[in-house]
Order: structure tokens, then sequence, then C-alpha cells
């Protein structure tokens, strides 16, 4: 038979692991070399650095290796005993890195990496330069974001209002933005289609643009245009190559030139303006332009790839990843589109699937060195540590749910609350605007007066500038049974509320 040596082969790969060149000679006393390769070029056999402490390539037979894989892929599901839900309140905050640099070395370097993990996430605009980039980094100056974004490398997109002069936004790489895809817009949000909106997109569909020559390009008041381009960039649909305008009140710019106009006389002329200066310049900077170049030929052209580096990058971002933390981000499609590819990753070796978590579900997916660093947390180890209600590394109203509480309102995950975490348990939940502060503890736990103690150094290290609490737990600051630890850590009493300032 002119292919009796190739069946022979195929039925000893069939009915063995993965086996070397030297296998078959010392089974058969021939040189199989040829026939191996030919059988390699035709997808019977596959060849690599299959079996653990192996020291060549072996071969084996794709079937075999899939069996052997599955079973591997069994055995590592059902090696770790799931952790608590306080075990992944502990692990994100030091998989993020947060509070682990120190100010010394900070700088645009340390920046770029921070950030590259929190790609495509939505938060509030104010919050990453305030709560989460400086906690990240060690320490934190606006001229480093300003710096990424001159030089075209780094760009944000909006992704909703809060309110009149703020919402949140998404940060991105260049050269990640169009395989990651723009940030979901939030439920129920409508594309703003006034005359105003449209006549902001055909002047920015000729090219970006200063917003001075949006004022003389587009025949809008100030004011209506300053109101209609935001409106465009909470939308998602115009963004800034500087991060300055963010930090500017919304209407300061459109402010300032009206009153240039109206100050200017008839002999002070175009040039005597530009020496008084109208005070835009330092309000406003960078160009305006549509975003949807930066998106082009990306998710919509390879809707798997995007899928692929959405789940890739949420597995960087949390170490842990499951169907709560996906539906809290609003991924589209929710976890049934990222868990095809997370499969996929566990295919491969990179992730790992099981019941890391309990109370998750069984559909965790989880790099191997945060499945690592879960075993290695020590129940014995005291930390305290105060984060803002929105950080992605504070999992509760995301992953993990509110801990019930009686007689006060549900803590939230609100731009400016902020909470704080004892040996993973959220213990204190400041409101928004620093007037009210919620116990999730029994009166007589222990962790309460060091997580005050936290609470207070936050607010002297100058991360919250003033609180000034008037309720403690629904009841009056000043005669809840909190009232004199406050005092004692600091707090000065007023006549309606207790106050502390950095």
């Amino acid at each position: 038979m002119p292919d009796a040596l190739t069946r022979l082969i195929k039925r000893y790969a069939i009915t063995n692991g993965p086996f070397t060149t030297d296998d078959v000679r010392a089974r058969y006393g021939i040189d199989a070399s040829a026939v191996l390769r030919e059988l390699e070029r035709d997808g019977e056999l596959v060849r690599g650095e299959l079996r653990p402490g192996g020291s060549e390539r072996e071969w084996c037979d794709p079937e075999v290796l899939r069996r052997l894989r599955r079973a591997s892929l069994a055995v590592l599901r059902e090696e770790i005993e799931p952790a608590d839900q306080r075990a992944l309140a502990r692990l994100l905050p030091a998989w993020q890195g947060v509070d682990r640099h120190p100010a010394g070395g900070a700088g645009i370097d340390r920046l770029r990496e921070a950030l590259v993990p929190l790609q495509a996430l939505a938060l509030p605009a104010e919050v990453w330069e305030r709560d989460v980039l400086p906690r990240r980094i060690g320490a934190y100056s606006p001229a480093w974001m300003d710096q990424l974004g001159a030089s075209g490398e780094l760009v944000w997109v909006g992704a909703g209002a809060l309110g009149r002069n703020s919402g949140r936004l998404a940060l991105y790489f260049r050269e990640d933005a169009a395989l990651l895809g723009p940030p979901p817009a939030p439920r129920g949000a409508v594309a703003p289609d006034s005359p105003a909106h449209e006549a902001i997109r055909e002047r920015l569909r000729a090219g970006a643009c200063f917003f001075t020559d949006l004022l003389v390009d587009v025949e809008l008041a100030p004011e209506e245009l300053q109101e209609a381009l935001w409106d465009l960039v909470w939308a998602g649909e115009a963004t800034n190559d500087a991060f300055a305008p963010l930090r500017a009140p919304r209407l300061t710019l459109a402010r300032a030139q009206r009153q240039a106009a109206a100050g200017r006389g008839p002999r002070a002329g175009r040039f005597a303006a530009r020496r008084r200066g109208s005070g835009a310049a330092a309000q406003v900077q960078g160009r305006w332009s549509l975003t949807t170049g930066l998106f082009a030929g990306g998710v919509a052209a390879d809707p798997a790839a995007g899928r692929r580096a959405r789940a890739e990058l949420m597995l960087e971002r949390y170490g842990i990843l499951t169907r709560e933390q996906v539906l809290a981000e609003g991924v589209p499609g929710g976890f049934a589109a990222v868990y095809p590819e997370l499969s996929k990753l566990e295919t491969l070796g990179v992730a790992r699937r099981g019941y890391f978590v309990e109370g998750l579900g069984g559909a965790q997916f989880a790099l191997p060195g945060a499945v690592e660093r879960l075993r290695a947390l020590r129940d014995g180890d005291e930390d305290t540590l105060v984060l803002a209600a929105v950080d992605p590394a504070q999992p509760y109203g995301a992953a993990l749910p509110w801990p019930k509480t009686e007689g006060s309102r549900r803590p939230a995950r609100a731009s400016g609350a902020y909470i704080v975490l004892a040996d993973g348990d959220p213990i204190l939940y400041l409101e928004r605007g620093g007037r009210a502060l919620q116990t999730l503890v029994p009166a007589g736990d222990e962790r309460l007066e060091r997580s005050l103690a936290a609470l207070v150094a936050h607010v002297r290290g100058g991360a919250i500038k003033r609180v000034a609490l008037e309720k403690v737990d629904g009841q009056s600051a000043l005669s809840s049974a909190l009232g004199p630890a406050l005092l004692a850590l600091g707090f000065q009493e007023g006549p309606r509320r207790l106050t502390l300032s950095a």
C-alpha cells in the first residue's frame, strides 16, 4: 500500500497524546519526518510546544489536542474555591493600581500607562482629573493631559450630559478608538437635530476649526452657538484636541465674546481688541472636530474584532470580569455580545473561566494574574480606602449590590459622592455635595472609627474641598451618634452643620 506509512502515523497520532519525531522512530524504527511534515501541511497534525515542561516541539492530532485542552480547562476551573464578594472589592483597587505609586516619578509616561486599561470607559468629566487619575499615578498635573491631547495621541468623546454644566466622557488613544468603538449612549438619548446643531455639523464637516472660526462661519449668537456645540459634545458627535474646554464653565466664553463685542468702541478696532484680550483663549483652547473620523472603519467594518478588543480591554481593566460588570458599563449587546470572545480567549489560554467570586454567576472570566492575586488576599489585612463612588475600582452599584440600609436613601454611583471601604466592605457613603453621610454597617461596628478617620484624611489631603454635614443617617449631624467622633476628628460645629475643609 503506497500510503501505508501515512495511515500508520495517523493511527498512532489518534491513539496517543503529543509525541516527538523520536517517539515515532523508537516505536517503529523508521524516520517519519517527511510524512509528519506532509500531514501538518494537510491539517491532519498540529505542531508546537504542547506538553508542560517539554524541551522541544511535538506533534499531535487536532482532535486529541482539543480533548486535552478541554480537560485541562475543566481542572483549572475547579482549582479555585470561590472567594466572597468582599475579596473582589479588595482586589479591584490593587489591580488598578490605586495609591500604588508615590508622587515621585509621576509624569506623562505613568499617566499614559494608567490610561491604557481605562479606555472607552465613560465617567463624569471632572472625576477623571479630580479622583481617578491622581490616585493611579501618585501625582497629577493637568498639563500632562493637555500634552497628550495636543500631540493627537489622546482623544475624548462625550457620553451623555449630566445637567447643564457637565457630562460623562470616555478617553481613547487615537490608534485604538476605531477598534473599541464609541462609548455607549445613555438610554433614551436622542441626537440633537435643531437648525443650530446642523449648522455646526456642516461647518465641522469641512474640517477642524477653532471656536473663533465657528463664531465667524456659523450665524448664531455666541450663547446659542456654545449651547448647541456642547449638545453635540455630550451626544458624542463633537470633540476638541484640548482638555481645557472641559474645565471651563460652560458659558464663560460666550459671555466673554458678548462683552468684548459690546465694549468695543468706534476707535478700538480689531487690533486693539486683540491687545486687550477677550478672555476667550484662556477659557477654551484647541480645535473642534467631529468624532466620525475617529471611529471610521473600525467596529462597523469588523464587529467581531471590535467585540474581541472590548473583551480584552475589560479583562485588563478589572482582572475578573462578570456579567454584572459588563451590564454596568452598558456594553452594546450586553454580556452575550462579549461571551463568545471571552470563550475564545479561554481556549487560547489568555483567560480562565470559573466561579471565582461567589454570588455572581458561574460565567466569570479572569486573567491568570488576577486569580493568583485573589488567592493571595488574606482576611487579617486591615485596609481602609476612600474612593469616588463612580471610580471603576469601586465595585458596589456595578459588579456588586449595595448593602441594604434601613430608613435612609440607597447609595448610588453619583458624581461627587464618595464611599469608604474597610476590608472590602462599604462602611460610609458621603453624598454628593458633602451635606449628608450614611453609615452602611451597624452602629457598633469597630471599623466605623477608622473609616471616619480615613474620610477626614482624604479631605485634609485636598481630594475633597469641603464637607458641610447637615445629616447623618437622616438625622441632624449635630445631634447624631457620630457627632462627638466627628468633632474629635476635626470637624467644626456650626449653627446647622459640621464642617471640615481641606
